[in-house]
């Protein structure tokens, strides 16, 4: 059996990373922190919006992603590419080597496809770039780019619901990753658009989120090794290039090794969710496991290999330090995907 990414799927992430090298550097991923500009950044999603990033998902006519042939013509109102969960690890895994602070998972891989199998009609606005989507599945729990979204993707039991920035109180609160503009958002009861109901379609949602996020942090892992790798090669002790010591080749070696675990399992896990696969979730879970914990040992590592440049705000690895570590803990952080893997296999929690 061949497993590679589909042609298509590849061709989009190439758009977009084509996009994001000539646009996105470490002053475009600052303008997203407190005091910086974000209208930069949002300009950058504008443009990656009419690559077609933000409509992967959203199909070309009828309900539900995936139910497309292929990327159209173009997008008109209402109009995506009709791609499937194949799709979103080479995108996401882009857009997270760029490190650029916007809603990639939350808009990308649940909010659009759900807008759109609701007939939103500010949905045209979405895939456009000019209205900033944000969602959050878990109940209660901090929302992600809430201080800038004009919608909102809300959870109530087994409800998810779209509530206007008008209709929620915004209540900021601090994140290690500070471009992230966490708040949480409350939000009526009886207010805001139903977009769907039931367990099943919730946990669908729920595990798109997931495997987004998984593909996110194996692209962020990729860029801090890139950085680390290009310092020890220039950083030189005794006479001699720091990468030349045996203890950083070594370092080096178990983190390349750590990303290249986790990537095939994140492609599988968009497989298995394409294919309706049974294990879909055990996958997924999986795929988020391992690649938190990839993204946190590249992060440990590379703060070591850089030594105490790594630490100062100035030098760009920290910015993506930062989301590593606060993504690892969205969506599930390693420890509760392992239970609910644990739970799949019947094992049961010690004591």
């Amino acid at each position: 059996m061949r497993f590679a990414v589909a042609e298509r799927d590849a061709a989009l992430a190439g758009a977009a990373g084509e996009v994001l090298a000539k646009r996105v550097g470490a002053e475009q991923i600052r303008a997203g922190w407190p005091g910086g500009d974000p209208a930069r950044v949002d300009a950058v999603w504008r443009v990656l919006a009419e690559v077609g990033v933000v409509a992967a998902l959203v199909p070309e006519s009828g309900d539900g992603p995936g139910t497309g042939t292929g990327p159209g013509p173009g997008l008109g109102p209402g109009l995506g590419l009709g791609l499937d969960e194949n799709a979103l690890p080479p995108l996401m895994e882009a857009l997270g080597r760029s490190g650029l602070p916007v809603p990639a998972a939350e808009t990308v891989a649940v909010g659009a496809p759900l807008l759109a199998a609701a007939g939103v009609p500010r949905l045209t606005e979405v895939l456009a770039g000019s209205a900033l989507l944000t969602a959050s599945l878990a109940e209660g729990a901090p929302v992600p780019f809430a201080t800038r979204a004009a919608l909102f993707v809300v959870r109530a039991g087994d409800r998810l619901r779209l509530y206007e920035r008008a209709e929620v109180r915004i209540e900021p609160v601090g994140s290690v990753d500070g471009s992230r503009g966490l708040a949480r958002v409350v939000a009526p009861a009886d207010g805001g658009l139903p977009l769907a109901e039931g367990p099943d379609a919730v946990a669908a949602s729920w595990r798109r989120g997931v495997l987004a996020t998984a593909a996110l942090l194996v692209g962020l892992a990729e860029r801090m090794l890139e950085l680390t790798v290009a310092h020890v090669k220039e950083r030189h002790q005794f006479g001699v290039p720091v990468g030349s010591f045996q203890a950083v080749k070594h370092a080096l070696a178990d983190v390349e090794l750590a990303v290249r675990f986790a990537r095939p399992a994140v492609l599988a896990a968009g497989w298995a969710q394409a294919a309706g696969d049974p294990e879909a979730a055990v996958r997924t879970s999986m795929a988020k496991a391992l690649a938190s914990d990839a993204a946190r040992l590249t992060a440990r590592t590379a703060l070591q290999c850089h030594g105490a440049i790594g630490y100062t705000t100035e030098y760009e690895l920290h910015l993506y330090a930062k989301r590593a570590w606060a993504l690892a803990a969205d969506w599930g952080g390693p420890a509760e995907h392992r239970e609910l893997i644990a739970r799949a296999l019947g094992l049961a929690p010690a004591g």
